[in-house]
This record gives structure tokens, C-alpha cells and sequence, in this order.
């Protein structure tokens, strides 16, 4: 199982969009639970959101609730993450994770066994 962020990270303005998306190369893409979690220099890597197999469950931390949104395409086998009304606190590398198997604690990192590049999101204020 692999996963690589694509194209969808960059520079925005405070109050503007952008949407990440995440391809993963396993077959049975409805099988694996995925996750969003960002970092910052100097920071642990924090969680925004997760979504279960197949896509009807999500979680979102406190932070981002009504602000951003994930999502998952099974045909795409693609997870996306819309993110509105952007902070500068929000700029961040943006990391995809996912795990055949559902972790409670899937807010932290360690929950998860697969993990994707990252994509840089900045804000500009």
C-alpha cells in the first residue's frame, strides 16, 4: 500500500481555498481508512481529519470542524481535503495517511502505517 499527496498545496491568501487530494496505489481502495495530518517546524504532527472505509464515517479535530471537509472518491481510489476560509495558522506541510485496519486512536500519528509525502499549504495574511 502506498500513497503519494498530489497537487494541490501552495500559497493562498487569508480567507481563500484549496483543495489537497491523495492517490493511493492499493487496489481495493475501499478496504484502507485514511487521514489527513499537517506539521509545522519544531512541531509533533497533528491531526486535521479521517475518514473510514468506505467513506461514510469522518472525524475532524476541533480546529478544523465546519472549515475544512474530507472526502474520498472510491472509483478514483483519491482522498481529498477541502479547505475553506484559510488561516495563516492553518500553513503547514499537509501529510495523507492511511491503515488497513481502524485505529481508535487515530489521532495520533503512530495510528497510522502509511503516509504520503506532504504537501505544502501556505497562508499569507
Amino acid at each position: 500500500l502506498r500513497s503519494s499527496c498530489r497537487v494541490g498545496g501552495g500559497l493562498v491568501q487569508a480567507g481563500g481555498s484549496l483543495r489537497l487530494s491523495c492517490a493511493a496505489s492499493e487496489r481495493t481502495f475501499t478496504n484502507i481508512h485514511m487521514a489527513w495530518f499537517r506539521q509545522t517546524p519544531g512541531k509533533e504532527r497533528e491531526f486535521v481529519a479521517a475518514i473510514r472505509r468506505p467513506g461514510i464515517r469522518t472525524y475532524y479535530a476541533d480546529s478544523v470542524k465546519g472549515q475544512f471537509t474530507i472526502s474520498r472518491d472510491n472509483d478514483k481510489n483519491t482522498l481529498y481535503l477541502q479547505m475553506n476560509s484559510l488561516q495563516p495558522e492553518d500553513t503547514a506541510v499537509y501529510y495523507c495517511a492511511a491503515d488497513l485496519i481502524w485505529n481508535v486512536q487515530y489521532g495520533t500519528p503512530t495510528a497510522w502505517h502509511y503516509w504520503g509525502k506532504g504537501t505544502q499549504v501556505t497562508v499569507s495574511s
